[in-house]
């Protein structure tokens, strides 16, 4: 290791000597890292921010809806789907833990002289429990209340925010749902966007049956909200809930489904999928960055090689092999493109860290991607210093004795 260290102090005393030429190499190093590490950050952040939006819409979770959109685009056959369904898929299909109803539409909702538009969903007791949805004050409508029908109400965030702007603790309190009154037993925690992008916290939860029998005056469901028992055993509950669905509907081999079955997880292996796209699209410019650094880097070594022709003759004169000439200069490439990669990282970094604060974009700094960084540089020190090292090494030592 000694002749390691020698190797790299004469390097780093040689790179000293032409400060502002090793200066503008190592910008060329630094800012190709720096661009690798940003992005990476970025796609990073991108990917885990998907997956905690995903988190937050429940666990292994599947929405089964009533009718099929494959015709055209247009919903056909949406009345086919019955509570007695549910309880079907609920009890007979081994990889579903869990499963709910759901009957939404869209209502103008009042408090005093307080109005807002929002998204109504008539659901039942399994229904928080799949989306992990817990009550911050008050208290979930009971199974007694779905059974009689009762005008309960659970309130998202936004809709507290909209309705009761004074701080009022809404709890108690009477509210109107398309100029019916129902009293609010709960408030449901913030929960924020969801993977698509809408606002999650807009929304008022009730009894399936009041929604069905009260609100809109209906015999079927529209929907069904599941969360499979693992995320293994989704496409296994997938197949077992389409088999039943079909089984009970009477539906013919040659017939489509009459309802759709949409995972969640694929909307975010979507996004996920886009967002690795877009990561190697900038990753390859700042590819671009560090391959017009190592061009730099060998003809900053090219100039070394030449403007230190004598030293080298007088190397091998007392006994210098070829090897020890092109070890030398390699190491000088790469002790060069490394101490530019180290500066590229502490930029990604910052660069990381003012996209982060400025934009408001999620970025992770991995562990990974700084030591791939410096491994590139590296990497890339060891390339393109190979030919200046080894046309140094080649050098006849009478003729570059007597090189002016």
């Amino acid at each position: 290791m000694q002749w390691l260290r020698i190797n790299i102090f004469t390097a780093w005393k040689a790179l000293g000597r032409h400060k502002l030429r090793a200066t503008l190499t190592l910008l060329g190093i630094s800012i190709g890292i720096a661009a690798v590490i940003a992005m990476v950050s970025i796609g990073d952040g991108a990917n885990r921010a998907v997956i905690q939006k995903l988190e937050t819409m429940g666990t292994n979770m599947l929405f089964v809806e009533a009718g099929n959109r494959q015709i055209q685009g247009v919903r056909t056959a949406f009345n086919t789907m019955m509570f007695e369904d549910v309880v079907a898929v609920r009890n007979q299909c081994p990889s579903v833990a869990l499963a709910s109803p759901n009957v939404d539409f869209r209502a103008q909702v009042g408090y005093e002289d307080h109005n807002w538009n929002t998204q109504v969903n008539g659901v039942d007791l399994d229904y928080r429990l799949i989306r992990h949805w817990n009550v911050v004050k008050g208290d979930y409508f009971s199974e007694s209340d779905i059974s009689s029908a009762e005008k309960a109400a659970v309130l998202g965030q936004t809709i507290v925010d909209q309705l009761f702007p004074e701080g009022k603790n809404p709890v108690g309190e009477t509210i109107r749902i398309r100029g019916n009154p129902y009293k609010v037993v709960g408030v449901l925690e913030t929960k924020g966007s969801s993977v698509t992008g809408s606002d999650q916290d807009d929304n008022i939860i009730i009894p399936w049956t009041t929604a069905q029998r009260k609100m809109l005056g209906i015999r079927y469901i529209k929907d069904m909200y599941i969360s499979v028992v693992s995320r293994e055993q989704i496409g296994m509950a997938k197949d077992q809930i389409t088999s039943l669905m079909r089984q009970r509907h009477h539906l013919r081999p040659d017939q489509p489904d009459d309802f759709s079955i949409r995972d969640y997880t694929e909307i975010a292996e979507m996004v996920n999928e886009t967002n690795r796209i877009m990561t190697l699209l900038l990753a390859s410019v700042a590819s671009l960055a560090l391959f017009i650094g190592g061009i730099n880097t060998m003809n900053i070594m090219l100039v070394t090689v030449t403007e230190r022709t004598r030293e080298i003759g007088l190397r091998m004169a007392v006994g210098a092999h070829q090897s020890d000439v092109r070890l030398q200069f390699l190491i000088e490439a790469v002790t060069l493109t490394v101490v530019g990669g180290v500066i590229g990282v502490g930029l990604g970094i910052a660069s990381s860290a003012i996209i982060s604060n400025v934009l408001e974009w999620p970025t992770v700094i991995s562990l990974i991607a700084i030591l791939v960084g410096l491994s590139v540089s590296a990497f890339v020190g060891m390339v393109f210093g190979y030919y200046p090292a080894h046309k140094a090494a080649t050098l006849d030592p009478i003729d570059a004795l007597r090189y002016e």
